[in-house]
């Protein structure tokens, strides 16, 4: 994902913040975990920051309007073309460098407090015996194994999000407060109870095919609960743009609105060799909610799809725009979505393994502490999860220094796939990053540690930096992807 803030949309994967219109990741934390390791979460390194004091903003030429988009390779009386500022490195506005630091500060916080707190809420159900007493009580509604799922694990989850949904108000003020979101509280709620919907519906789901995997298989049951798992994690991913992204958003034809982004686009999927007819590209009004930009690929097969955000077009070029689909239709090309499965599935199956041992281990230390029967016992699933939530935290790393290395290589991808297309590819990509830093208040200068931990994407101002210096063309070097002779 091409990415600036939150792991919960294609473009904010830069921080861990809660956003409505995803599947809740505590509410289905079976379903979670293997999502977490399917989506991405963004990243930075040690690149020197400028001293907000002595860095003023880069003063850019007004942008194109939406209702007329910038055709690339030639002059744009909407923005003319001036002589440089050169973006070589990633500056803002003392005013804009607070902001991005407080923020992203907030954020980092935001995201631990809500590990910590949805730990404790867990070990809470189960030292004051909360869970076994749903169980008890789902065990009398009916004697069907079937629908006492269906009783107890939506009182289960419903209780954890309700103990976390204070955490997620708290994370949509920061974005009003900050101006990431333009999202009322009504509108949102609505989103967030969605997403509560699907997210109990999915876990229900796999809830009852863990269970039946545990009674078939007491000693295998995380192998064959995982072979479930993958064919509908890709489902799931097949059938959003479909069902899914439009309970969320408003989508449109893109050619309908700005024929000329769409001819340019095409012109850039004809060199990456990516089927993607006209109709199949999209507008999003990502306006109504977030003043966030961003471009991507989404879909598998017959659903497989490009997204263009309204934001994007009202402050990008079309230069800049085809830069960022660019590198989102590089994780298509490089094969990254393939790989990226696959090694995010083996993790899959290292933590159900590991959740299988750590049940048995807890179960045999409190079992009767908690009023616990044993593994297929319905109480036992909010010990699962507890493990769950802690092997996911631990895996974080793991799974985003892979995702980082993705990331870098689709920024690659996406100055090759334009070079040639767009004048000055190098330029544009770097004042792309620029961009959106400014608008999605990127903290230049994370720490380490945070980037470690929580950055699925390399920082961006090292990304700009890469953008900007990255020519193999003029050092009589051969690009690594984008060989000079393919079309």
């Amino acid at each position: 994902m091409f990415s600036c803030r939150t792991p919960d949309s294609p473009l904010r994967t830069q921080r861990h913040s809660a956003k409505p219109g995803s599947l809740p990741r505590r509410s289905a934390a079976l379903l979670s975990l293997a999502l977490l390791f399917t989506l991405a979460v963004v990243s930075p390194s040690n690149a020197a920051e400028p001293s907000p004091q002595a860095t003023p903003i880069q003063s850019y030429p007004e942008r194109p309007t939406p209702s007329q988009p910038a055709v690339p390779g030639s002059p744009s009386k909407q923005r003319p073309a001036p002589e440089p500022p050169r973006t070589e490195q990633y500056t803002l506005s003392h005013d804009r460098y607070e902001k991005a630091v407080a923020y992203s500060r907030a954020e980092y916080l935001l995201y631990f407090v809500s590990y910590v707190l949805s730990v404790i809420v867990l070990l809470l159900l189960l030292r004051l015996g909360v869970a076994a007493k749903l169980r008890d009580f789902a065990e009398s509604a009916s004697g069907n194994r079937g629908l006492q799922g269906l009783v107890f694990v939506p009182m289960l989850i419903g209780i954890l999000d309700l103990c976390d949904l204070p955490v997620h108000i708290y994370g949509h003020s920061l974005s009003l407060h900050y101006e990431q979101s333009v999202q009322g509280w009504g509108s949102w709620f609505w989103d967030w109870s969605k997403g509560e919907v699907l997210g109990i519906a999915f876990a229900y789901v796999l809830v009852l095919i863990l269970f039946a995997a545990m009674r078939w298989s007491p000693r295998r049951w995380w192998f064959f609960f995982w072979l479930a798992t993958l064919p509908i994690l890709l489902f799931v991913v097949f059938i959003s743009p479909w069902f899914i992204d439009p309970m969320f958003n408003t989508f449109g034809p893109l050619e309908t609105k700005y024929p000329q982004l769409t001819a340019e686009m095409e012109k850039v999927i004809q060199r990456t060799g990516l089927n993607i007819p006209p109709d199949r590209m999209f507008l999003m009004e990502a306006s109504k909610k977030t003043n966030d930009l961003n471009a991507y690929v989404t879909g598998l097969g017959a659903s497989k799809r490009v997204v263009v955000w309204d934001t994007t077009i009202q402050k990008l070029t079309t230069d800049e725009t085809l830069f960022i689909f660019g590198h989102e239709a590089g994780h298509y090309v490089l094969n990254h979505v393939r790989n990226g499965f696959l090694f995010f599935a083996a993790m899959l199956l290292v933590a159900f393994y590991v959740g299988y041992r750590g049940l048995h281990w807890a179960l045999g230390l409190w079992a009767q502490d908690w009023r616990i029967y044993g593994s297929q016992d319905w109480a036992s699933l909010a010990v699962l999860f507890l493990l769950l939530q802690a092997i996911a935290f631990f895996a974080m790393p793991i799974a985003n220094g892979f995702s980082r290395a993705q990331e870098h290589a689709a920024d690659v991808y996406g100055l090759e796939v334009i070079h040639g297309i767009v004048p000055n590819a190098a330029e544009v990509a770097a004042h792309a990053f620029q961009v959106l830093g400014e608008v999605g208040l990127a903290d230049p200068n994370p720490p380490p540690i945070i980037t470690f931990w929580l950055y699925s994407h390399p920082p961006l101002a090292d990304r700009l930096v890469f953008a900007y210096s990255y020519d193999p063309w003029s050092k009589g070097e051969s690009p690594k992807y984008v060989k000079p002779n393919q079309p």
